[in-house]
């Protein structure tokens, strides 16, 4: 399986993910020269050799009118201009409606898509709405799988920020995540996506810093709200390191892209990339390492919960597996036991990802007699798996396949099978044999 994993520790940005990225591919000047020919509103792109802590990678300087976006943490304000790095505002704002046009006047559209933009670019402090956003991403030269999820990257920025700031999507204006410079970070990473065409993506937990960052509405903790909304169920951590690691952008595109979170994979490493930030936070390189390889098999994270039952009926212990269950158990199952004083009972064990651990711990609570759970955190290998569908004589038939660490298997699925034996009374086996031809 083609695994891209994105290795976090310092974060992550729009730009740094984007580098990675583009240290991945073979032809990086022609991605380059197809982001600018974009022609975002005064953007200009470039890919830079940059050096962190004695390892060279790649940073993407992203100018807009030739000026490059700054964002400053709270200790470094006092050192710096008065243009502090500032996250989204709110204020009312009309909105524009964007005709649909057909390939035949692109051009055209494109341009007043972009003359449209800039006008609010510049009357309106670089405040622009969702509405803008995504009908200047309509406008691009770019694939519709492109276009599709850069605009739901910036569906995910836009809800954060309307829950941060109590108002409607539509009343959210972009300040930061709005100008061109972050316009060109989500469509580059997406167009690198499409290029590297990965089967899952997993990135590591987020290292998100600690401290306080200045934006327009005062002086706000690390990781800033939207960032935290956007990284809510993902595993991230703080440290020492001072100032914002993750932006919302970053936050915005692993919230999308990333398949799942955890420990990098048993893989077989084709290439690597590192995608450089601007800043230094010596002894540490600041920097986004990706690994692009195959994986057969796969290891997780899981965590089993068990707990000794001598006091329930078989209904009730089945209405408590079956709660289970529907909160997203991964397994439930008992086993016969003797427990003290030669008394016959039941051990449930219950099998979940670590961070469900506490959820389903709740459920075993409330729906059983136990008056005590106990946790053993693990990891367990699983085989690379997905779900066809194979025509036969009888019907459909779903087929789960799965392959790695020198297995291959297939199995077609019951409930296919029984329905079509139904069906055209037949055996579950004649419709079986039909599957394997």
């Amino acid at each position: 399986m083609n695994t891209l994993y994105l290795e976090c520790g310092m974060g992550a940005a729009g730009d740094m993910l984007t580098a990675a990225l583009l240290e991945l591919t073979e032809d990086k000047q022609a991605f380059i020269d197809q982001m600018n020919a974009l022609r975002l509103p005064g953007v200009r792109v470039e890919a830079e050799p940059m050096v962190k802590c004695g390892v060279t990678g790649t940073h993407m300087k992203v100018t807009v009118h030739g000026e490059e976006e700054e964002s400053l943490d709270e200790h470094e304000h006092e050192h710096a201009p008065d243009h502090a790095h500032s996250h989204e505002q709110t204020h009312d704002h009309s909105h524009r409606e964007h005709d649909n046009c057909g390939e035949e006047d692109h051009d055209h559209h494109h341009d007043r898509i972009i003359k449209d933009v800039e006008d609010v670019h510049h009357h309106h402090h670089h405040h622009v709405s969702p509405g803008d956003i995504r009908a200047l991403i309509d406008s691009l030269p770019v694939s519709d799988r492109v276009k599709e999820d850069a605009k739901a990257v910036y569906d995910l920025i836009a809800r954060a920020e309307s829950q941060v700031h109590g108002h409607p999507v539509t009343e959210i204006h972009f300040h930061e995540v709005g100008t061109m410079d972050a316009v060109a970070d989500v469509v580059g990473v997406c167009l690198l996506m499409e290029r590297l065409n990965p089967d899952q993506v997993i990135a590591s937990p987020v290292h998100v810093g600690c401290g306080t960052v200045r934006c327009m509405h005062g002086i706000l903790p690390v990781p800033a709200p939207a960032t935290a909304l956007l990284l809510e169920g993902i595993p991230t951590y703080g440290g020492k390191v001072k100032g914002e690691l993750c932006t919302p952008t970053g936050a915005a595109l692993l919230r999308h892209f990333a398949t799942s979170f955890g420990d990098r994979p048993v893989m077989r490493t084709r290439c690597i990339g590192y995608g450089m930030g601007k800043k230094d936070f010596d002894p540490h390189a600041n920097c986004l390492r990706a690994f692009l390889g195959e994986t057969e098999g796969e290891r997780e994270a899981i965590t089993r919960l068990e707990c000794n039952l001598d006091d329930m009926t078989g209904e009730d212990l089945a209405f408590a597996m079956e709660r289970l269950f529907e909160a997203g158990a991964r397994d439930v199952y008992t086993q016969t036991i003797g427990m003290k004083k030669s008394r016959p009972g039941v051990l449930l064990s219950v099998i979940c990802v670590p961070e469900d651990a506490d959820r389903m711990a709740e459920i075993i609570m409330r729906h059983t007699t136990t008056l005590g759970i106990r946790r053993q955190d693990m990891s367990r290998y699983f085989l690379s798996r997905r779900v066809e569908t194979v025509d036969t004589p009888y019907g459909p038939v779903r087929v789960k396949r799965a392959r790695g660490m020198g297995a291959e298997k297939a199995k077609a699925e019951y409930e296919d099978l029984a329905d079509l034996a139904r069906e055209h009374n037949v055996s579950l086996e004649t419709v079986r044999r039909s599957v394997k031809a």
